[in-house]
């Protein structure tokens, strides 16, 4: 859906940088606008390593994907999946699991669009339009009810997405989620850090993303901690995500050190 003239598409608001779209272009993908792919040059120039992170991001998707699954985990509510791509939660589930299922949350219209089309012919994964600043809008969707059973545990990733809440909102939002899940639940997560970078270089890029709809806010690691509040996490804890559970088999680039990730289980 790469800008080509064709119009613009329904729902879709070109005249601000979307973080999914940006998030694709990152990643090499070509569901994005120029306004995006400008808002991306303006980051790379504070950050050039962008596009490393992002694929080190995915490299930990799948890591705790797979750990999640081998825990017994077999459902899952990816919050603010972005675009389809290579290595999708429902594929990594189901190498594992095959009946694994999955919820897709995201309220970017490309998203919903492009989600739907790809999984139309999977009875065992949705897409639900909800914003997470709105969690019992998310586990209340149709889709949600559809394919999620609340009395066994579940996996919940927010996948570069804890990072766009602001420290008001980090309560109402992580202690619903929380409270929603059952025992044994796990919730996997990662957060940009500015410990050990420039502060230049994070002020320019909170800059950038305040021009689009969602602000994105750098924290310490003690910050970040605070967003896995009544979970336990899993060994290593909250580290940069190139240590959390290397995997050989399944290489990642090279560290970029810009991200926190963790696993966090529900006793």
């Amino acid at each position: 859906m790469v800008d080509q003239g064709g119009g613009e598409p329904r729902g879709i608001d070109m005249t601000r940088p979307s973080v999914a779209r940006m998030y694709d272009y990152y990643l090499g993908g070509k569901d994005n606008f120029e306004i995006d792919r400008a808002a991306v040059r303006r980051v790379e120039e504070a950050m050039p390593e962008i596009r490393q992170l992002a694929q080190e991001n995915r490299a930990f998707l799948r890591r705790a994907v797979r750990y999640m699954t081998r825990q017994g985990i077999r459902q899952f509510i990816d919050i603010g999946s972005g675009l389809p791509t290579a290595g999708n939660t429902h594929e990594i589930a189901q190498e594992i699991t095959p009946d694994a299922r999955v919820v897709y949350v995201d309220n970017d219209p490309v998203v919903l669009v492009h989600g739907r089309a790809i999984l139309a012919t999977d009875d065992n994964t949705a897409v639900a339009s909800a914003d997470m600043r709105r969690p019992a809008e998310v586990l209340e969707h149709p889709e949600t009810a559809k394919l999620i059973d609340f009395n066994e545990p579940v996996g919940v990733l927010m996948i570069a997405m804890v990072h766009f809440l602001t420290t008001e909102e980090r309560a109402p939002v992580m202690d619903h989620l929380r409270d929603a899940l059952p025992s044994g639940s796990y919730i996997a997560a990662t957060h940009v850090t500015g410990d050990g970078h420039s502060a230049d270089a994070v002020a320019q890029i909170e800059t950038v993303y305040a021009s689009t709809p969602t602000p994105i806010y750098f924290r310490e690691h003690g910050e970040v901690a605070r967003f896995f509040d009544g979970f336990d996490l899993v060994d290593p804890g909250l580290v940069t995500i190139d240590t959390w559970h290397p995997a050989p088999d399944d290489l990642a680039p090279e560290p970029t050190r810009w991200l926190y990730g963790g696993v966090g289980r529900k006793a």
